[in-house]
């Protein structure tokens, strides 16, 4: 099975960073992303709201350059979660992302590269990085 999700957002809150058992780095946030379209000639916008989990490095580095509002560019996986509330004990449960690879969009970050996989910080014109998509930031829909 495949499962792969690319989106691009702005940060609907800062990282939210913890360290859980083996000091292992996890850093929680949010992406908003908008999609727009016309019905009978009235333009219409939809926003779409997906919690996004980092790991490791990815979230250290997210943490220090990114901020709620942050325009990024995110490839992961979807997963799952499913608990049981604590006051009520209904179970509860969520699609949410893994990032294993980011771009930086906004133009103060100077568009840079994480991969989680190759544990490199690299800059977004690196012509050695052709699995990235290139993007036109006037193309974005936000």
């Amino acid at each position: 099975m495949y499962n792969k999700v690319i989106l691009i957002g702005h940060l609907s809150k800062d990282i939210e960073l913890r360290y859980v058992n083996n000091n292992t780095v996890v850093g929680s946030s949010g992406i908003a992303v908008n999609r727009r379209y016309t019905v009978n000639g009235e333009k219409r916008e939809d926003v779409c709201f997906v919690d996004i989990t980092f790991f490791g490095k990815t979230a250290e580095i997210a943490n220090q350059y990114l901020k709620k509002g942050s325009k990024i560019l995110i490839e992961g996986r979807l997963q799952y979660d499913t608990w049981q509330d604590k006051n009520t004990g209904a179970n509860r449960s969520k699609h949410s992302v893994v990032v294993e690879n980011m771009k930086m969009l906004d133009s103060q970050n100077t568009q840079q590269n994480y991969t989680q996989n190759s544990s490199s910080f690299q800059n977004g014109n690196n012509p050695n990085n052709s699995s990235q998509p290139e993007i036109d930031p006037d193309e974005l829909p936000f």
